[in-house]
Formats: C-alpha cells, sequence, structure tokens
C-alpha cells in the first residue's frame, strides 16, 4: 500500500522515468564502451609480456629453465607456447573475433602464474592476477560485445540466413 502511495507521487514518478532513461543509455552506449575497453586492456598486458620475451629470447628460455619451470613442459616449448600465446590471443582480443575462444589460454596462463608459480614462490601471488582472470572469464561469458568481428560476422550472418529464407 506504501508503495502504491509512493509511486503515485510525481518526483517518484519523474525519479524512476529518469533512472530508465539513464540506465538504457549506460546499456545501449556505456557496456559497449566497456567491453571494447576491456578487451583493449588486458590485450595490452598480455601483448607487451609477450614482446619482452621475444626482445631477448636467451633470456626468457632461461627463465624458464631456472625460475619458471613449467611442469610437464620443456622449457623451449613452454617459453615458445607462452610468447605464442602472449602475442597471438591479445590480436584476436583486439579485433573482437573468436575473442571468448581466445580468452580461454590467458586465462590457463594466468591460472599457472598465480597457481603453479604462486605456490613456489609468493612473489608470483598477487591479486592483480585475479583481476585478469574476472576480465578474461568476463570475455567468455558475456563475449566481446558490439565493437567486435565476431557481433559483425554474426549479424552478417543472421541478416544472409533471413535472406535466403
Amino acid at each position: 500500500m506504501i508503495a502504491a502511495r509512493l509511486q503515485a507521487l510525481p518526483a517518484v514518478q519523474a525519479a524512476e522515468k529518469l533512472y530508465g532513461c539513464a540506465t538504457a543509455l549506460l546499456e545501449r552506449y556505456g557496456a559497449p564502451l566497456f567491453d571494447l575497453a576491456v578487451r583493449l586492456w588486458i590485450a595490452r598486458v598480455f601483448f607487451n609480456s609477450g614482446r619482452v620475451k621475444i626482445a631477448d629470447w636467451n633470456s626468457t628460455v632461461y627463465l624458464f629453465q631456472d625460475e619458471y619451470k613449467v611442469p610437464i613442459l620443456p622449457p623451449e616449448v613452454a617459453a615458445t607456447i607462452g610468447a605464442a600465446f602472449e602475442l597471438g590471443m591479445p590480436v584476436f582480443l583486439v579485433l573482437g573475433l573468436c575473442a571468448r575462444f581466445a580468452a580461454l589460454p590467458l586465462i590457463g596462463m594466468t591460472l599457472v602464474i598465480q597457481f603453479v608459480l604462486g605456490a613456489r614462490d609468493p612473489s608470483y601471488d598477487n591479486v592483480e592476477h585475479f583481476y585478469w582472470l574476472f576480465l578474461l572469464v568476463m570475455i567468455v561469458v558475456r563475449g566481446p560485445g558490439v565493437f567486435s568481428l565476431d557481433w559483425l560476422l554474426r549479424r552478417s550472418f543472421t541478416a544472409a540466413r533471413l535472406i535466403s529464407k
């Protein structure tokens, strides 16, 4: 009964309308820009790391032999895979092309950094890795957003399917 009386007040109705307009604007413009910003930011993190790896390959292999010691993989293979993922997947994220799949190896790398390397060396136990995980998982769950090749391709395929019917 109190809620019904409150809704009848002009000020409440105006506030409700203002809130609805603001929410609609955020959903239409803010969310796509945020999705793009997340993809660009996380791509930069990994791409810069990949650039460092290839800048001095001997040092990178040495790090994988002595410090990183990724289980199962030989150091040269682990270094090559790490550099390839760190240089390749960010390109897909920036373009928004197969972005959900591109985020998966980066999630795997982040988990290894945090939980495998972090278990051996506390300096790798860093809260920032959890931020990376949240952003990467967001890309996997939500997709790359409107400003992406994935969105354009899906829209094109849907339009072509409708035309052919």
